[in-house]
């Protein structure tokens, strides 16, 4: 039997798109090793891509801009290479002429589409689901999100195949000592500190978390602790520095910005806590990155976190500035809650496991590739026939 041929959309990797990089990254990492049997491709649009990818992966260069790589240049590509299969992230290319395989990390763009531009959101909502209906198989990355995907487009959720995200690797405990002189060696941040790790987004809530850092140091003016925020400055970044402004913490709060997977876990290793107040999330890998750094969390109790943390973070309603406050306070305060809470987290993150993902999915590839297998032989046997 001939070899299974997989193409991989992997035009995140390079682009800081955090999330969805983070996920393709982490699992072609782990393929050549998982499936010797099988020849990948991947599409990449940055040179920095093929840093990352294994060296047994063929690569090809497709176009930066979506409405170029969907629209012709990733068909074209496709057509030339003819995978048994091919595995996009929420959008597939126009013309796709193998089976698709789809991962959607969540449906935010139908369910809040006032967190994203209004373009986006609408493009989303008609090319999610015009793939959706092309697909051969949809892969999910958390129980809500299949629940969640399966109710928005009229699906049976046991077609939905769940494959949870996980930390990588070098994400784990560290010396904090060690932890934070790096930290105040790249960042200058000498004072102990909240983390909050993502882009500034609306649905991240970073206003909210403000409020109430806010109301936390009114209530405690002993605490000596920052509120440091590191992720991309979006569009809505503004609104949140105006926030920050607002409440007058400009010496409080810190933004790094964008940091790179090689600095982060040591990032989380110095915090004293890490919040994530997020209205909206498919899965939540900031929160297990920083429980398997063995930070205390406390995060949102909506949408897919308190299926992802189990138990391991204490909860609030994240549209409750006050609920939010008492959280990081408890943390914070009580120096056995926050020992207690930090063993949680380092067993809670030992349940995921990027290398457990890459072999369901590479099952779901499997799957897929027999039955075009099969189908093409019956269609041959009846052309012999006739």
């Amino acid at each position: 039997m001939s070899r299974i041929r997989i193409a991989v959309d992997a035009h995140a990797i390079g682009r800081r798109q955090t999330g969805n990089e983070v996920y393709v990254r982490s699992l072609i990492q782990r393929y050549p090793r998982l499936a010797p049997e099988m020849d990948f491709i991947g599409y990449i649009c940055s040179e920095e891509a093929r840093e990352w990818a294994p060296a047994s992966f063929e690569l090809a260069k497709v176009a930066g801009n979506p409405f170029v790589r969907l629209g012709y240049d990733l068909s074209a590509k496709l057509r030339r290479d003819r995978p048994d299969v091919v595995h996009v992230q929420y959008t597939a290319p126009l013309a796709c002429p193998a089976p698709i395989v789809v991962t959607i990390h969540d449906v935010s763009y139908l369910d809040h589409p006032q967190y994203l531009p209004y373009t986006r959101a609408k493009q989303l909502q008609i090319t999610v689901r015009r793939t959706v209906r092309r697909a051969a198989k949809i892969i999910t990355v958390s129980e809500f999100s299949r629940q969640r995907i399966a109710a928005a487009y009229g699906l049976d959720p046991a077609e939905i195949v769940v494959t949870p995200n996980a930390s990588q690797d070098h994400f784990r405990l560290m010396n904090r000592e060690s932890a934070m002189r790096k930290v105040r060696e790249k960042l200058g941040i000498d004072r102990p500190y909240l983390l909050n790790v993502g882009d500034l987004h609306p649905r991240k809530n970073q206003i909210g978390m403000v409020r109430a850092f806010r109301e936390l140091l009114a209530a405690h003016p002993e605490l000596p602790h920052l509120l440091v925020m590191a992720g991309k400055h979006t569009w809505f970044a503004p609104r949140v520095i105006e926030e920050v402004r607002r409440c007058g913490l400009q010496e409080r709060v810190v933004f790094t910005r964008f940091v790179d997977d090689e600095f982060l876990p040591t990032l989380y290793n110095a915090a004293d806590l890490f919040v994530f107040p997020s209205f909206y999330e498919g899965f939540g890998l900031p929160a297990i990155e920083a429980m398997a750094c063995g930070r205390p969390v406390v995060c949102s109790g909506a949408t897919a976190l308190p299926e992802v943390v189990d138990g391991a973070a204490l909860l609030f309603d994240p549209a409750s500035t006050g609920e939010q406050m008492r959280a990081m306070r408890d943390v914070l305060i009580d120096r056995e809650l926050s020992q207690r809470m930090e063993k949680k987290s380092l067993q809670r993150s030992k349940f995921f496991d990027w290398r457990e993902t890459a072999q369901r999915t590479l099952d779901v590839y499997q799957e897929v590739a027999g039955e075009r297998r099969q189908t093409r032989k019956v269609r041959e046997k009846e052309l012999v026939v006739r």
